[in-house]
């Protein structure tokens, strides 16, 4: 990537072809192609960019942008960097990747399992009251909501340990199972 003279980044093939790829995903993950390319462009830059930059770079809407920005910014995946002596808002991406995954996982965690979650309980705190309600359909609501807790249990757990430690348990992989079988009991082990 290098500058020009009128507000656009030039970007070499392989950085366009990950913007536009990375905008291509975030269709598949629910979010707008525009935010994602927008992260992409920030992701990768070597200098925080204005909106002026980012609109002209992309070839899109000054008002696309800073739409964009917003959602960017709630989700603390860009912020805003000050640079001396200009006035406008300067953009860069969050540069460790890791904190990138944990902010979106955190958010995704919170606008669609969490409200998932909230009707799975009401759904099944109806069925138990509900004199219809076949057994089977209460124990798979059951079942369901130990799943959901279980997987929210482990995600406050996942999330309390500090990075340097996360990375070298989550290459281990089966190794960690591995490591656990003298202590867990027979069904277990006849499970995994």
């Amino acid at each position: 990537m290098t500058e020009t003279t009128d507000k656009t980044v030039k970007l070499t093939p392989a950085v366009e072809r990950f913007v536009l790829h990375w905008g291509d995903l975030g269709g598949s993950w629910g979010v707008n192609r525009s935010v994602a390319q927008i992260h992409a462009l920030l992701l990768i830059s070597e200098k925080p960019l204005t909106a002026e930059e980012i609109a002209a770079t992309l070839g899109l809407a000054r008002s696309n942008v800073s739409n964009s920005m917003r959602d960017l910014l709630t989700w603390d995946l860009v912020r805003r960097t000050p640079i001396l002596g200009d006035r406008r808002d300067h953009f860069e991406a969050e540069g460790d990747v890791w904190e990138m995954v944990s902010n979106i996982v955190a958010m995704r965690k919170e606008r669609e399992l969490e409200p998932a979650a909230e009707v799975l309980r009401a759904c099944l705190a109806d069925a138990q009251t509900d004199p219809a309600a076949t057994k089977t359909a209460i124990k798979r609501l059951k079942d369901l909501q130990e799943l959901v807790d279980t997987l929210d249990n482990w995600y406050e757990q996942m999330n309390a340990i500090p990075k340097s430690k996360l990375l070298p348990l989550i290459k281990m992989g089966t190794k960690a199972v591995d490591l656990l079988t003298p202590f867990l009991g027979k069904k277990e082990k006849e499970k995994s």
